[in-house]
């Protein structure tokens, strides 16, 4: 019998508040990277309840079953992906919400051992959401978790620069040694940036006079943490220019942020 396409909530909507992270399945027929409007309720029930806003961030994984090649299964993912992506924008959610959107390809498996394996392949048809709960830190926490910001008072840049100030690198040498005591712990550096025109996204470099200035920012922030022993592979980083402003001095806004994404 053909399956129909399905929504099944991986936690209970009535436990959102309680929970950090809520996470969120979304099953595809075989070959395909749409969903009718009918299976698509809980998603639109779930985005406009009230207990929506509490969530900062959203995060999409897509992925496919082991048939098919590589290259055509990559591009499926990311299709799969898509779709849910523009879904949400046209509910009303903002792009700078949907923080990641991955295709991961196909899900191997050894088929010669694998039971129910037509069951499997159709939960490997699908796209993870996972809702982000927001909390913000100015230090970092003791405990940290997936989903923590951390913004970094210490490390702010003077206006047009991405170099590191000894009152910067003080700080990063500081963080260095919490980061050490959590070895598995990996993390987003996020660069900001202030005082740019709403016609442009980023601000310009005066170093190299390039509109890359929070990803400079971001990224001597990453190079200078893998000078300290913090290994890249722990590490990404990402410019987000003007998109962020706390709403306060401008000072405040040339920064750089830590997103914890995986413990």
């Amino acid at each position: 019998m053909k399956r129909s396409l399905q929504i099944v909530l991986l936690l209970f909507f009535s436990s959102l508040v309680a929970q950090i992270n809520t996470a969120q399945s979304v099953y595809f027929e075989f070959d395909k990277f749409t969903l009718d409007k009918n299976d698509l309720s809980p998603i639109i029930t779930l985005i406009n309840s009230p207990d929506f806003s509490q969530f900062e961030a959203i995060q999409l994984y897509g992925y496919c079953d082991d048939r098919g090649s590589e290259a055509y299964n990559d591009k499926l993912s990311k299709q799969r992906v898509d779709f849910i992506q523009k879904l949400l924008i046209s509910n009303g959610i903002s792009q700078n919400k949907i923080f990641i959107c991955e295709g991961r390809g196909k899900v191997n498996l050894d088929i010669d051992t694998t039971k129910n394996l037509k069951e499997v392949r159709e939960k490997n048809r699908r796209v993870d959401l996972i809702f982000i709960k927001k909390t913000t830190y100015t230090s970092f926490p003791e405990n940290p978790k997936v989903g923590d910001n951390i913004i970094l008072n210490q490390v702010l840049f003077e206006m047009g620069s991405s170099e590191l100030s000894l009152t910067a690198k003080k700080e990063l040498d500081r963080i260095s040694v919490l980061l050490q005591k959590h070895k598995t712990l990996r993390f987003e550096i996020k660069g900001h940036v202030c005082c740019t025109s709403n016609k442009y996204k980023d601000a310009i470099d005066k170093e190299n006079q390039v509109r890359n200035l929070s990803e400079n920012r971001a990224k001597n922030v990453f190079l200078y943490f893998r000078s300290k022993g913090i290994s890249p592979y722990r590490m990404s980083f990402k410019g987000y220019g003007n998109l962020f402003p706390l709403g306060k001095e401008d000072a405040q806004d040339r920064r750089v942020e830590l997103y914890i994404t995986r413990l």
